[in-house]
C-alpha cells in the first residue's frame, strides 16, 4: 500500500536579514523532518526585502506568512492582510505586538486562522506556548525574568571583570551580543515589549507597551557590582508582571538577587523566565534569548504548530487596572562629605519617610568616602520621596544611586 504524497506548504516569508536568512537556511535543513512529521512539505514561495518582492504576490502564492521584517510599519499593514486574505502568520515582532495586539488577535479570531509570535519573546524558550496552552486555565499570579540577552551578558562581564559599562557594551557589540544601535535593548524598551506580551497572555487582560514602566542599565557603575558582591548579590534586568491589589503591575528594572533566587545564577547571553501561581507554585524555563539562528528555530516550531493542529488565538477576559505603586526593596549608593552627623541625617531623612534600613557599609574617608545601604521593602512612592529629601542635603557629593532589591529566595 501506498503512502498519501505530502502536500507542499508555501511560505511567504516577509525579510530576509540576519533572522530572515536564518529562517531560511534552517527550513530547507529541516524539511525533511517538518514533512515527517506533518506531512506537509515546506517551500519558501516568495521572499520580500526592501530592495525586491511584492507582497500582493507573495500573499496570493502562499498558505502561511512568516514575517521577520520587524519594526511596526509596514509590518502591520503586512500581517492585518494576511490574517484578513485567511493566512497563518508567524511573527518574530515583539513591538508590533506589544503595540497592536488588540487588533492582531480580533483579526485572527475574526478570520479563524493562527497568530502563532514564540519568537517574540525569549529565544528558544517556549514560554508563550506554555502560557497559552499548558496554564491556559490557571490563574497565574506571576511572571518574571530575564528576557533581554544582551543585557544579561554585559551585567555578567562587569561583574566578572571590574570594567566599566561602556567598555562591557563595547565587547558585545565586537562578540555580537548587542546591536550596532543597542538603544531598545540597553534602556529597557526591548524587555518592556516582551513583558508587555507575557503580561497580556498571563493575565487576559489589555496590555500594551505604554502599560509598561521600564528603566534600562545605562548608569550601573562598576562599584555597585563590587559592592553587591560582599552583600551576597548579583545584578539582572527583571521584567516582572504580577497581579496586585485587583490590578496588575508590569515593570522593567535592573535589579539585585540573593544567591538563592533561580535567577541569580543565570549568566551570559541567555534568558530564564519563571511562572508563579497556587496549582503549580513555580516553573522556570531557561535557554539561549538572543541570536538568528536561535529566533529562527523558534519561527520554524511556529510553523510546525500551526500544521499540527489548531491552537486558541488569544481573546480578552478581564479588564486589569495598572498598578504604578508597588513595594520593593533598595539598594542605596551615596557618594558623600567626610564628617560626623552624616549618617545620623541620612537615616533621619529615611525614617521621616517611613523606610528603613537593613544593612550599611561605610567605605573611604575624604573625597572617597561613601554609604552603601540595603533598605526594608517599602512603597516605591515613600522611597522616592525620601530619595529626592537626601538629594536635597549639602552632604552629597554626587546624585544618589538606587537600584531594586528582590529579597525572595527559593531555598
Amino acid at each position: 500500500m501506498s503512502e498519501e504524497p505530502s502536500k507542499a506548504l508555501r511560505i511567504g516569508l516577509l525579510g530576509r536579514g540576519t533572522v530572515g536568512g536564518a529562517f531560511a537556511e534552517l527550513l530547507e535543513a529541516r524539511a525533511d523532518a517538518v514533512e515527517a512529521a506533518t506531512g506537509h512539505r515546506p517551500e519558501i514561495s516568495g521572499v520580500l526585502t526592501r530592495e525586491s518582492g511584492d507582497f500582493a504576490e507573495i500573499l496570493a502564492g502562499s498558505d502561511l506568512i512568516v514575517e521577520l521584517i520587524g519594526g511596526t510599519e509596514p509590518a502591520r499593514d503586512y500581517v492585518l492582510e494576511a490574517l484578513r486574505a485567511g493566512r497563518p502568520v508567524v511573527t518574530a515582532n515583539k513591538q508590533l505586538l506589544a503595540q497592536y495586539g488588540e487588533e492582531l488577535f480580533e483579526a485572527a479570531r475574526e478570520a479563524g486562522v493562527q497568530l502563532r509570535f514564540e519568537a517574540a519573546v525569549a529565544g528558544v524558550i517556549p514560554i508563550v506556548r506554555v502560557i497559552q496552552e499548558s496554564f491556559g486555565v490557571t490563574e497565574i499570579a506571576k511572571v518574571f525574568g530575564i528576557v533581554n540577552g544582551t543585557t544579561n551578558f554585559i551585567l555578567t562581564e562587569m561583574a566578572a571583570s571590574g570594567a566599566s559599562y561602556e567598555e562591557t557594551l563595547a565587547r558585545a557589540q565586537e562578540l555580537g551580543y548587542a546591536e550596532a544601535d543597542p538603544t531598545e535593548d540597553v534602556n529597557g524598551a526591548d524587555a518592556a515589549a516582551k513583558m508587555a506580551i507575557l503580561a497580556r497572555l498571563a493575565f487576559h487582560t489589555p496590555v500594551t507597551l505604554d502599560c509598561v514602566s521600564y528603566e534600562g542599565i545605562e548608569q550601573v557603575k562598576p562599584e555597585d557590582l563590587a559592592y553587591a558582591k560582599e552583600l551576597g548579590l548579583s545584578l539582572k534586568l527583571l521584567g516582572v508582571a504580577e497581579r496586585r491589589e485587583g490590578g496588575i503591575s508590569v515593570r522593567v528594572f535592573p535589579c539585585f538577587l540573593y544567591g538563592g533566587h533561580p535567577l541569580a545564577p543565570v549568566a551570559g547571553p541567555f534568558n530564564a523566565v519563571m511562572v508563579e501561581a497556587d496549582e503549580i507554585t513555580e516553573v522556570t524555563m531557561s535557554g539561549p534569548g538572543a541570536g538568528g539562528v536561535q529566533t529562527a528555530s523558534a519561527a520554524l516550531g511556529d510553523v510546525v504548530s500551526i500544521l499540527s493542529g489548531d491552537a486558541p488565538v488569544h481573546e480578552t477576559r478581564e479588564q486589569l487596572p495598572i498598578v504604578t505603586d508597588v513595594a520593593s526593596s533598595f539598594y542605596l549608593h551615596l557618594e558623600v562629605a567626610d564628617r560626623p552627623g552624616v549618617l545620623a541625617r541620612i537615616a533621619q531623612v529615611l525614617g521621616d519617610n517611613e523606610v528603613s534600613v537593613k544593612s550599611v557599609v561605610q567605605r573611604g574617608s575624604g573625597d572617597e568616602a561613601q554609604l552603601v545601604m540595603v533598605l526594608h521593602e517599602c512603597l516605591e512612592s515613600l522611597f522616592d520621596a525620601a530619595l529626592e529629601a537626601i538629594d536635597a542635603l549639602d552632604v552629597l557629593r554626587a546624585p544618589p544611586r538606587a537600584i531594586r532589591v528582590i529579597e525572595e529566595e527559593f531555598v
